[in-house]
């Protein structure tokens, strides 16, 4: 008897002259032509018995999902863009940005422990991403002088977080980033950041639903355009 893994997640059992079909939990969730590996993935099992990612970088969190949808509906990004994600985690915003409009993808986490997670979605969705590991206050001029887009999700999730990024995203306009889009499920400290830029930098905050992979809503900080 002889089990075969399909491409679906789906065992194929071969006994004799007879096959059945076993259904197993999947182990990836695919949306926007990208692919997560979930937590019960034995790649991600291994890499969690050796890389504890802490500021919360032990998952993907539901505003990747809700900028990737904003960037597949308005289709604003021109291809071989340069983009730079900030607060990256498992970096599945710059893999989306890389895959689908070939761009030139700099992914930057302040906790190296996120890094693997990182290298083993670029690996699983053949795109090249290069990394930094800096945090907000870390990212100078010299860094973003090659940018055209600063990007990132659930990256304002506490108070003291608030003056670093609204710093960082100054910092990105003065050196000619021509856009930055930021999401988040609508917390205070994100409302704060983006109250600001819509008041003195002509920002928006645009609500936003995404269906896919599954349904989540949320906010994105919109400054500037192509």
């Amino acid at each position: 008897m002889t089990y075969t893994l399909q491409k679906d997640d789906t065992f194929v059992r071969t006994q004799g002259l007879t096959q059945s079909v076993t259904r197993t939990r999947k182990r990836y969730r695919q949306a926007y032509g990208v692919r997560l590996l979930l937590s019960h993935h034995p790649e991600i099992r291994k890499l969690k018995r050796y890389n504890a990612p802490s500021v919360h970088g032990n998952k993907l969190w539901k505003s990747t999902w809700l900028l990737m949808d904003y960037l597949h509906r308005r289709g604003e990004l021109l291809q071989n863009v340069r983009v730079m994600e900030v607060g990256c985690g498992w970096g599945l915003l710059g893999v989306y940005c890389a895959k689908t409009y070939g761009a030139r993808v700099i992914s930057v986490d302040l906790d190296p422990e996120v890094l693997p997670y990182l290298e083993l979605h670029a690996k699983v969705n053949e795109v090249e991403i290069f990394t930094m590991k800096k945090g907000f206050d870390g990212i100078r001029s010299k860094h973003l002088k090659e940018i055209d887009v600063l990007m990132g999700s659930d990256v304002c999730f506490w108070d003291t977080m608030v003056n670093p990024l609204k710093n960082l995203i100054l910092r990105a306009l003065r050196a000619k980033v021509k856009q930055v889009l930021i999401s988040d499920p609508g917390r205070p400290p994100f409302e704060e950041v983006g109250e600001y830029f819509v008041s003195k930098r002509g920002g928006k905050i645009l609500d936003w639903t995404a269906q896919r992979p599954r349904r989540s809503e949320g906010r994105i900080l919109k400054i500037g355009s192509f």
